[in-house]
């Protein structure tokens, strides 16, 4: 009598927050996409990361219907770093997706990155949107300039319009978890790890339904998280400059010393050294705050305080059951 061969599971990782709206739509597009590679188990997790609408009820209510639905619900909000993190190291799949839940990021999608997985020598198929269509031009503007900055200074390959969309072998998924940091940054960890990615480019389309998260300081924040975490390029630059504006200053000096001893001239100028005075505290400060920074992220660093707090999962549904 033959052995019955295991099936392949893939885990899909859903970050969620306030996204009531989306969790059936979701649900509905997911569906179509376990039918089109029935060959496959699949378990699709979502991550309630301490929303405040009744996006956890209208997970449990799927969860209790479909045994592949899954779920984290955080104590609170944590982000969607934390969020990503929890469901890489719930995922029981020998691949693991991570995608948002507005569908701008297609399901069907998995079916071509998985025949790449399979056919092809990669541990990771993602995608990238460089075009960065619906954004504005704000948005566009600083987004290009980050990428622009961050493949300078950094040492980690930084895509363009990379998107958090992508499907990993199992190797890769345990090499990411292997990193333990607080402060996160999925897009430099994933570059970090190494192994071979397949970039595929696609036009993401608008979101399905809801409003997005992500604002503009959100946004700022987030890109200050990926230089801060992948590279020191700004301490470097702020002892650069400490020392060029040093031999400035000595430079003057010796002028001011010179044209007293030779010509007699008394030392004038008061308006332009106040604006000397000001551009150079101005300077100290900008990167006294820089150094600020790295020192916070090493003091939450060796708190060593957990990346999340889970607050019930759908074992809960169990229990109760």
């Amino acid at each position: 009598m033959s052995k019955e061969v295991k099936k392949e599971k893939i885990s899909i990782i859903v970050p969620c927050y306030n996204e009531e709206e989306m969790i059936p739509i979701f649900y509905k597009e997911v569906n179509k996409l376990t039918k089109t590679l029935n060959n496959l188990d699949f378990e699709v997790i979502f991550i309630d990361d301490g929303s405040k609408d009744k996006t956890l009820e209208s997970v449990k209510k799927i969860a209790k219907e479909d045994k592949r639905i899954r779920y984290i619900s955080f104590s609170r909000n944590f982000g969607k770093e934390a969020g990503m993190y929890a469901g890489l190291e719930k995922s029981t799949g020998d691949y693991v997706a991570i995608m948002d839940v507005d569908l701008q990021d297609p399901p069907e999608m998995i079916v071509e990155m998985y025949d790449t997985l399979k056919k092809e020598d990669y541990d990771s198929v993602a995608l990238y949107s460089p075009e960065h269509k619906g954004y504005s031009f704000i948005r566009k503007t600083f987004t290009n300039m980050f990428y622009k900055l961050i493949e300078k200074i950094s040492s980690t390959e930084q895509i363009p319009g990379a998107r958090d969309f992508r499907l990993m072998k199992r190797k890769m998924v345990d090499a990411i978890l292997s990193l333990k940091e607080y402060n996160r940054y999925s897009k430099g960890i994933f570059s970090f790890v190494g192994f071979k990615t397949k970039w595929i480019k696609y036009e993401a389309p608008e979101r399905t339904a809801g409003t997005t998260k992500w604002n503009f300081w959100k946004l700022f924040k987030y890109a200050l998280e990926g230089i801060l975490a992948f590279s020191t390029t700004p301490l470097v630059i702020s002892a650069f400059l400490g020392v060029i504006f040093c031999l400035i200053a000595f430079i003057f000096l010796i002028v001011i010393i010179v044209k007293t001893i030779v010509w007699g001239d008394p030392v004038g100028g008061w308006p332009s050294l106040a604006c000397i005075i000001i551009f150079t505290s101005g300077t100290q400060l900008l990167f006294l705050g820089i150094i600020g920074m790295y020192l916070s992220k090493t003091y939450l660093e060796v708190k060593e305080r957990p990346i999340y707090i889970v607050r019930e999962t759908e074992e809960d549904i169990k229990k109760d059951n």
